[in-house]
């Protein structure tokens, strides 16, 4: 009897064992999110009929602090989620140290996944910033999804005729139950580049306190647009996103959803059109990423691009599939994709390109590139090594709408191989500069030639706008060249054919705007680039009065204290590394400019709050004592950087002695040839 039940007891036990069905070791990601200082990597996925286990390592700086949350989960193919249950060697909720080694290995424990799935991903919580696994995969396992071709023949759209045009957008809505001491922000802003125009700037969003907001816009072509809370959100609520089309009024209810986490809901306008869309975790930024960071050689950076593209289609696959996306939907989708690809590549160039030939100071202050591999570095001039980018239809106008496509344009257009064709021009044999106008409209010739080819073959959409950004670059210096032409004609101390000369030989509007104007086959690039050089031809001011806005009150009481002097205000930031390196390599010079009684430096900052933090103030101690300094609210720097149309620091704005704003191309560009450009200044304002 005591042998029965003791066999019955070890049925009992062997039958209440779990049964694992898959083990995956060292299973491959598609991306790691969000993890900015490491890195996050599965070593053994162990698949059971009760548990799915997850051994995770997570490389992190020694001594820096990182933390998961209860909530993880794991989410398959079809959005359906397996929570986790508990976790090893990790303690949840809670800030963890890394250790000396900087490697912390643990293990989660998940709900069961069934055995048919083959991709997962791991989220760490529906939380900001949340550390992810995306694409979570047996390395033998074929990633599979349809061809972009194929993407587009499933899902036929056409573009509206008017796609492209000029016009407002309004933004309006509500925030349910809002309340700025529970919310913790008055403000949200955004950064809208609008690949068209020469500068663009920061845009706020003010709340009003019923929690209604309305803003106006002015868009060149429909874009996806968010607006961010400008401080810390004490209620999880971080963003607005919105997709507009030029004209377009869109309503939208800020409101919580059936979890209890606010969410945006679309009353109106193309944002309600592809609203799942908007909503919809693409990640394709963090599917990108391992080619960006990449830093190998361009050889196996193709090879990774071929793996990161085919990622990118599997997720929108997966994606649109699972939110049942329109067809709308799916050509913006597969356009953002394109554009953030091809940022991805050209990311990947200019950081190799870097890394082979970084810059170092020369003894005489100077600064040039030390080769380090001159044989890799020349694979980043060849332009066959950027194949992989003619698979992305760089005519399709959908690529502008994505926010990455402003830095996609940039890369490309500072390509390497343009810019080298470029240079083989103007340098002789010898490495030196050889200035002619002839040779100056040849190297920008050859350069459109080279990003026509880079770029799909034909003269389209994104080689055009290459091109129209950089007319408004070098209009400055045109327009600056033409106006000193009639002083070089009235020099009598001239002959006549050397004024010709001079005149037919400088880079002006009357000799480099009708070559730039010759590319723009595009009707709409084409009438942007009149309209750009008709508004700069009309400014003939060369100081005007402040425009009105949030901010001009801020700047006339800065420029009160200093009645009677110029003043140049140096607009900068703490977390701003090139800003803390002007400042701390001219304190030599400022000392000199400071003994000057015609002009005034100011150093505006931005801080959490106007009082400003303590690591703000021992650094003005140390490096701005005795200099006039000025500290503002975060949302206040944000309504200065709306006001003068600036995004980026170090900026510099330059005012007249009666508190004019100075006209771009004349103000004072910093500190380092300071003496001559107050003195043309001075010139020109007489």
């Amino acid at each position: 009897m005591k042998t029965f039940i003791t066999t019955l007891l070890a049925l009992v036990c062997m039958s209440g064992q779990a049964k694992t069905f898959k083990t995956i070791e060292n299973p491959k990601a598609m991306a790691c999110a969000n993890v900015f200082q490491g890195e996050l990597i599965a070593r053994e996925v162990i698949m059971t009929d009760t548990a799915t286990t997850i051994h995770f390592t997570m490389q992190y700086p020694k001594g820096q602090s990182f933390r998961f949350v209860k909530g993880c989960y794991l989410k398959d193919e079809d959005g359906l989620r397996y929570p986790l249950r508990s976790a090893e060697g990790i303690a949840l909720d809670t800030w963890v140290q890394s250790p000396e080694s900087g490697v912390t290995d643990f293990t989660m424990h998940f709900e069961s996944m069934p055995k048919h799935v083959q991709i997962f991903d791991f989220i760490e919580g529906d939380v900001r910033n949340a550390f992810m696994l995306l694409g979570i995969h047996d390395k033998a396992t074929e990633i599979k999804a349809p061809t972009l071709q194929q993407f587009y023949t499933d899902n036929p759209y056409t573009l509206p005729a008017d796609w492209l045009k000029t016009d407002s957008v309004t933004i309006r809505g509500r925030i349910e139950g809002y309340d700025a001491e529970r919310f913790g922000f008055t403000a949200m802003e955004s950064y809208v580049y609008d690949v068209t125009k020469k500068n663009n700037g920061t845009l706020l969003i003010e709340i009003e306190p019923d929690g209604t907001f309305e803003k106006q816009i002015l868009l060149s072509y429909p874009m996806k647009v968010s607006f961010y809370a400008s401080e810390d959100s004490k209620v999880g609520f971080y963003e607005i996103p919105f997709f507009a089309r030029p004209g377009e009024t869109i309503d939208i209810t800020i409101r919580p959803n059936e979890h209890g986490r606010y969410e945006c809901f679309y009353n109106s306008g193309s944002s309600r059109e592809v609203e799942r869309w908007l909503k919809s975790d693409l990640r394709l930024q963090e599917l990108g990423r391992p080619l960006d960071m990449f830093e190998g050689n361009f050889n196996e950076a193709n090879l990774l691009a071929e793996k990161v593209w085919q990622n990118m289609l599997h997720r929108i696959n997966v994606i649109s599939r699972r939110e049942h996306f329109t067809p709308m939907e799916m050509h913006l989708a597969l356009g953002e994709m394109q554009s953030t690809y091809a940022l991805a590549l050209m990311d990947y160039a200019m950081y190799h390109e870097d890394r082979l030939s970084p810059w170092q100071e020369n003894k005489d202050g100077s600064w040039t590139r030390l080769v380090t591999d001159s044989v890799e570095l020349q694979t980043v001039r060849d332009i066959n090594n950027y194949k992989a980018l003619q698979r992305i239809d760089f005519d399709n106008p959908l690529l502008l709408m994505s926010h990455d496509f402003f830095f996609t344009l940039n890369r490309i257009q500072f390509a390497s191989p343009v810019r080298k064709v470029q240079r083989d021009v103007m340098e002789d044999e010898h490495g030196n500069y050889n200035y002619d106008l002839t040779n100056r409209k040849l190297s920008i010739e050859k350069g459109n030639t080279m990003l026509v080819e880079m770029t799909g073959k034909r003269n389209n959409l994104t080689a055009q706008l290459c091109m129209l950004n950089d007319m408004q670059r070098s209009f400055d210096l045109w327009r600056q060249n033409e106006m000193m032409i009639p002083v070089f004609m009235a020099d009598t101390t001239l002959t006549k054919e050397k004024c010709d000369s001079i005149a037919a030989n400088s880079e002006t509007v009357s000799n480099m705007y009708p070559l730039y104007l010759s590319m723009f086959t595009n009707p709409y690039i084409r009438q942007k680039a009149e309209q750009f050089c008709q508004e700069q031809m009309a400014q003939k001011e060369l100081a005007t009065s402040l425009p009105e806005g949030p901010g001009a009150e801020i700047i006339r009481d800065v420029l009160a204290k200093y009645p009677g002097r110029y003043v140049m205000i140096d607009f900068w930031g703490m977390g701003c590394g090139p800003c803390r390196a002007a400042i701390q390599s001219s304190k030599n010079l400022r000392a000199e400019i400071a003994k000057r009684d015609d002009v005034k430096l100011i150093f505006l900052a931005g801080e959490r709050t106007a009082e400003g933090s303590d690591a703000y103030h021992k650094y003005v101690n140390e490096w701005l004592a005795d200099e006039e300094t000025v500290c503002v609210s975060n949302a206040d720097f944000r309504r200065l950087q709306e006001l003068l149309e600036f995004s980026g620091i170090p900026h510099y704005e330059t005012f007249t002695p009666d508190g004019r704003r100075v006209r771009e191309d004349i103000q004072l560009h910093g500190l380092h040839n300071f003496d001559f450009e107050l003195q043309s200044l001075k010139e020109k304002l007489k």
